[in-house]
């Protein structure tokens, strides 16, 4: 993989959305080379609002791609080459906004960095550069990081594995845009407190589909940071509740929604903000599968039970199960049945069509591509087995659903 030759064609490629210019750091964090034409004055901009000392932080202790935001709204993107298992160097994206920011909230942003003295011909020259930073989508930005990352480390990766930290403006806040399909986001939502109430562990598929439906709650406001935090209290608000229809005490929920409405309130950068709704969304999916566990399993028989959930988009084999709970196949599968009722088969093909059911409301995926998803066979064989739960079929639920939104 020739990582200098893929990086000078990322450059180009990025630079067709706008001034999106790259640097290059070393593991210290001193700039090494970049193609921005006010390098200085913009390096030093990077470091006053101290994203190169959360991206030193961050690369410290991790090798996943990071976004990097400001209270006033700037933000870069970072992805890392190590060699020999070393930090060797960072790549960084930017600067640009997510959104069409106006001067006076990034006037009223350089409050958030008190105690920090710039002179009035520093400010008024950021003033300047910035009325001509490109505005870059959240989801174009996710994917630039993404090729870079992958120009760096031949690595692979989707929206979801990127972290709290860059799955900024996320679409799952509910709200739509001008031209975007308001049904689409409706069912992506439904599908994914669904998830919540099911305590799904795994969800993190359906998370990453949800991205590109929309860009948070939909209000007349040119100020980021304060739409962000709309956008993540409205997200927390609906999860918490429905992790109390999923079982979870209203005691606990509304404590735990309201110690992240805080978190979110008393943000001061994006980079901080849009660590919240992932976290808490894990969080309360994780309290309310805890609470729906049944206390008479076994600790193996839960075990098989975690398992399956975890891995519905695989044929599901009596040697894994016996992997994950450290039992033989014949003891585990016996232990399975004694205590569950049915066979671990029978389990995994109601976890399957549960799942398929939420997948239903959630697109215009066909039946085939959710007997791939769901690892059935073929399609015929997940037909079968979802009209043998539900008594209809994949089309007919469909059909039903959507008559009843």
């Amino acid at each position: 993989m020739d990582v200098e030759q893929n990086l000078a064609l990322l450059r180009e490629l990025v630079r067709c959305g706008g001034d999106i210019y790259t640097w290059c750091y070393d593991a210290a964090g001193e700039l090494l080379e970049s193609n921005c034409p006010e390098q200085d004055f913009l390096g030093q901009v990077f470091a006053f609002l101290g994203c190169r000392d959360k991206m030193l932080a961050h690369w410290a202790k991790h090798t996943n791609p990071i976004t990097l935001g400001s209270g006033i709204g700037l933000v870069w993107s970072a992805a890392f080459e190590q060699r020999d298992g070393r930090p060797h160097r960072a790549w960084v994206l930017g600067p640009f906004f997510y959104t069409d920011v106006s001067m006076k909230s990034i006037e009223a942003g350089f409050g958030a960095y008190l105690g920090l003295e710039v002179s009035v011909a520093w400010k008024a020259r950021l003033t300047e550069l910035l009325y001509h930073t490109p505005t870059v989508p959240h989801l174009v930005s996710v994917q630039n990081l993404l090729m870079l990352h992958y120009c760096l480390t031949g690595e692979r990766l989707t929206a979801s594995d990127l972290g709290a930290a860059v799955m900024a403006e996320p679409a799952y806040l509910g709200g739509a845009e001008p031209g975007r399909d308001r049904h689409k986001v409706w069912s992506a939502e439904q599908a994914l407190l669904q998830m919540v109430r099911n305590g799904d562990l795994d969800y993190k598929k359906a998370l990453s589909a949800s991205q590109g439906l929309s860009n948070g709650v939909h209000i007349h406001t040119r100020d980021p940071l304060g739409q962000g935090r709309i956008s993540v209290i409205v997200f927390c608000s609906i999860v918490c509740r429905a992790a109390i229809e999923g079982g979870l005490s209203p005691e606990e929920a509304y404590a735990l929604g309201d110690s992240y409405i805080q978190s979110a309130e008393d943000a001061r950068t994006l980079d901080e903000l849009y660590a919240i709704p992932l976290t808490m969304y894990d969080d309360f999916i994780r309290r309310v599968h805890r609470c729906r566990t049944n206390p008479r399993l076994s600790t193996p028989v839960q075990k098989c039970v975690d398992y399956i959930e975890l891995h519905l988009s695989e044929r599901i084999r009596a040697e894994d199960l016996a992997a994950a709970a450290g039992y033989s196949e014949y003891y585990i599968t016996q232990k399975f049945r004694e205590e569950i009722g049915y066979s671990f088969t029978d389990y995994a093909i109601f976890a399957k069509v549960e799942r398929a059911k939420v997948l239903l409301r959630d697109g215009d995926r066909s039946v085939q591509e959710l007997a791939d998803e769901l690892g059935f066979s073929t399609r015929s064989h997940f037909s079968r087995c979802f009209r043998r739960v539900t008594g209809k079929s994949p089309a007919e639920y469909r059909g039903k659903m959507r008559k009843v939104e």
